[in-house]
């Protein structure tokens, strides 16, 4: 199956592009740049082209992912190639023009399905991640695609495209307003925020961090949101009008007033026990983390960095407020940002080391008394620190073994010949007499 995603070569496109690729599909991107089209293309597998027109052309399902401000522009100019029996879909987070533009200029043959990935560039699973559909006529296309979705573990939610930017206005163009302007703010004020890191609580570093989050966010993508959102201006002065009347509180020191719209406001907000209760488990996974890296200073750790999936194996040197140092196998010490790494459990460690580091085997035998079980004995051995298998390789009972004696050999594999040293005085305190 072939899919052309128009302007894949930056943003949600690429990552819609880096993901695709890996389900058998025939993915290539399109996009102005000849340069940065061919270097996504060797970057994540995919192909590249710089002709809109030919991929339409070409393409079972066609996905427009080019800024929301061209997205119906586009539509426009690319749907009298769409094939017969394609589908096309956009990704924008506006709907309502987009949806228009797709019912008027595509032919009865060419399914539309207007749709909405909540989730940005950066997001490295799609398992859990919430998706929007606004169909306005369900053909063959739409329960293929919802399987798809559906199998990946997606939160599909099917809604009208009015609907849809109800909801945008109030779930981006509010808080990306709003964040944006505290944000300025701070700038006005020529606040370092360095200086406020001693005074920080964990609330306040949520909402430095979730603001940062969005005003890093390309802000041309943030202007048109803000601007093609029809709902957009309205929803503007309300929070214009609700600031004015807080601070006109403060100006005339009426409490009462003050008391009177901040309580009106939380009532408002719905399930208060529940938000404290999902804000709680983000402060604690904010301090849980830094927690355990603090009481592993001098041991050994493993890091998987958030982005580029690297992974870090080494013992933790020191720790300050913003990174870890982490001393390697040889030595060297490198310095890594703490929100940027995720810690191993356990289980992914000496799993990184079975595929990474070198693995050593020895066979040792042992003789028992007939009535031991070499089971339990094995199930032990395996369960000793540095252990990656352990076999029961041969039972033998003849000469010049005892008669009431039993040999054993076990093939034991270890990531170190320390552990293979334990294996063996294992053994020992089971009362096996080396052969």
């Amino acid at each position: 199956m072939k899919i052309g995603i128009i302007g894949g070569t930056r943003g949600l496109g690429r990552t819609l592009a880096w993901y695709l690729k890996d389900f058998d599909f025939d993915v290539t991107v399109t996009g102005r740049d000849s340069i940065v089209g061919a270097q996504v293309s060797e970057e994540i597998g995919v192909k590249y082209s710089n002709n809109n027109k030919k991929i339409v052309q070409d393409s079972d399902i066609v996905i427009i992912s080019v800024p929301i401000s061209s997205t119906e522009s586009v539509i426009e100019e690319l749907a009298p190639f769409m094939k017969d029996g394609s589908v096309m879909l956009d990704v924008t987070s506006v709907k309502e023009g987009p949806s228009k533009k797709m019912k008027e200029c595509l032919s009865e043959g060419v399914e539309f399905i207007p749709t909405h990935p909540v989730f940005g560039p950066r997001t490295t699973d799609l398992k859990g991640q919430i998706i929007v559909l606004t169909p306005i006529k369900k053909g063959k296309w739409y329960p293929r695609i919802y399987k798809f979705l559906e199998d990946k573990g997606m939160r599909i939610i099917e809604t009208t495209a009015e609907h849809h930017d109800d909801m945008m206005g109030i779930v981006q163009v509010l808080t990306h307003f709003s964040y944006i302007s505290t944000a300025s703010a701070i700038e006005r004020l020529q606040v370092d925020l360095k200086d406020t890191q001693n005074y920080e609580s964990p609330i306040y570093n949520l909402m430095i961090d979730t603001i940062a989050r969005i005003v890093s966010q390309n802000p041309y993508l943030t202007y048109s949101i803000q601007h093609e959102n029809k709902k957009g201006e309205k929803i503007r002065q309300a929070l214009f009008d609700s600031m004015s009347e807080l601070k006109d509180a403060l100006s005339k020191e009426d409490e009462e007033e003050f008391v009177e719209i901040a309580l009106k406001a939380t009532k408002h907000m719905g399930d208060i026990q529940g938000a404290l209760g999902r804000s709680d488990k983000a402060i604690n996974a904010l301090t849980q983390e830094y927690n355990i890296l603090l009481q592993s200073i001098g041991e050994e750790v493993g890091l998987k960095h958030i982005y580029s999936d690297t992974i870090h194996v080494g013992k933790i040197k020191k720790i300050d407020l913003d990174f870890l140092y982490l001393e390697d196998e040889n030595g060297k010490v490198k310095k890594l940002k703490m929100s940027n790494v995720a810690i191993l459990s356990e289980k992914e460690l000496f799993e990184w080391k079975i595929n990474n580091q070198k693995t050593y085997s020895r066979d040792i035998s042992a003789m028992f008394t007939k009535n031991s079980n070499p089971h339990i004995i094995k199930d032990t051995l395996k369960l000793m620190e540095d252990i990656i298998d352990v076999e029961i390789i041969d039972i033998y009972d003849g000469e010049p073994v005892k008669e009431d004696q039993i040999s054993y050999t076990f093939k034991i594999e270890a990531l170190s010949m320390e552990a293979i040293k334990n294996c063996r005085d294992i053994l020992i305190g089971f009362g096996g007499i080396s052969r």
